[in-house]
C-alpha cells in the first residue's frame, strides 16, 4: 500500500522591511530597484525630505532606514538622531556622496550603524543593508582606517573598561551581533546590550563602530579591526 506523503511548505525568511530618503527621485528609484531585486529586502514607502522620513517612520517603523546625508527640512544626521531616540531598533544606513570626515564622524555620533557611498556597488549596498538589520555596523574599509589615523581619543576614559566590557567590544569590532556575542560568552543579548550601554559611556561613544574606533585609537583593540569586512 502506498501512502502519499505530506507537502511540507518550504520556509519563507521575512524580507528586511526598509524606509528609503533621498532627495533625487532618479537615485531613489535606481536604489529601490536593486534593492528589491536582491529578493530579500522590501521598500516599505519612500521619502524626499528628512520631515517625511520621520513621518512614514513613525507611521511603519522599518526594519532599517536608508538615508541620504543632505536633505530638505531635516537633514540626515538630524533623522538619525531622531531615530536613535525614538525608535533605536530601527538600523540606520547612511547612503551617501559625500565621504567627507566631518559628515562621517556627525553622522557616527548621531547613532547611524553604517556609513556606505553611493559609489559602492549594488551587491555591497544590499550587504550593508542587511548587515545593518542583523545588528551589525558597517563602514567602508578606507574610510574607517583614515578616521582611525586621525581619531582623537577621549580627553579622559571615564572608567576602565572591565575585562568582560573588553571581551565585548573586540568581538562588536569583529562584526558580531549581540546575539553572537551573547552565545561566544555564554550571556545574554539584553546583558551584552546592558555592557554596550556601559562601554559607550566610559568611551564616550554613541554607536558600536565609533566605540570600536575611540578602542583602536586608545590601544585597547588591535588597528586590524578597523574596517572589518563585512559589517566593521
Amino acid at each position: 500500500m502506498i501512502y502519499n506523503q505530506p507537502m511540507t511548505e518550504a520556509k519563507i525568511e521575512p524580507k528586511v522591511r526598509v524606509i528609503l530618503a533621498d532627495d533625487h527621485a532618479v537615485v531613489r528609484a535606481g536604489i529601490r530597484q536593486f534593492l528589491e531585486r536582491s529578493g530579500k529586502i522590501q521598500v516599505l514607502a519612500e521619502a524626499d525630505n528628512g520631515r517625511q522620513a520621520t513621518q512614514l517612520i513613525d507611521q511603519e517603523p522599518p526594519d532599517v532606514a536608508v538615508l541620504d546625508v543632505q536633505m530638505p527640512e531635516l537633514s540626515g544626521i538630524e533623522v538619525t538622531r531622531w531615530i536613535h531616540t525614538n525608535y533605536p531598533r530601527v538600523g540606520v544606513l547612511v547612503l551617501t556622496a559625500y565621504d567627507d570626515e566631518p559628515y562621517v564622524q556627525a553622522v557616527l555620533r548621531a547613532g547611524a550603524n553604517g556609513y556606505v557611498l553611493k559609489t559602492a556597488s549594488p551587491e555591497e549596498i544590499v550587504r550593508a543593508v542587511l548587515e545593518v538589520a542583523e545588528g551589525r555596523d558597517v563602514l567602508d574599509a578606507a574610510m574607517a582606517r583614515r578616521l582611525i589615523t586621525r581619531a582623537e581619543p577621549p580627553a579622559l576614559m571615564v572608567e576602565p573598561l572591565t575585562e568582560r566590557e573588553l571581551e565585548i567590544l573586540t568581538l562588536a569590532g569583529k562584526g558580531l551581533t549581540n546575539k553572537a556575542i551573547g552565545v561566544s560568552l555564554h550571556i545574554s543579548d539584553r546583558t551584552v546590550q546592558n555592557h554596550l550601554a556601559h562601554i559607550f559611556q566610559k568611551l564616550q561613544a554613541a554607536s558600536r563602530t565609533e566605540a570600536v574606533m575611540r578602542g583602536v585609537s586608545l590601544g585597547l583593540l588591535p588597528s586590524d579591526l578597523a574596517g572589518n569586512e563585512p559589517g566593521f
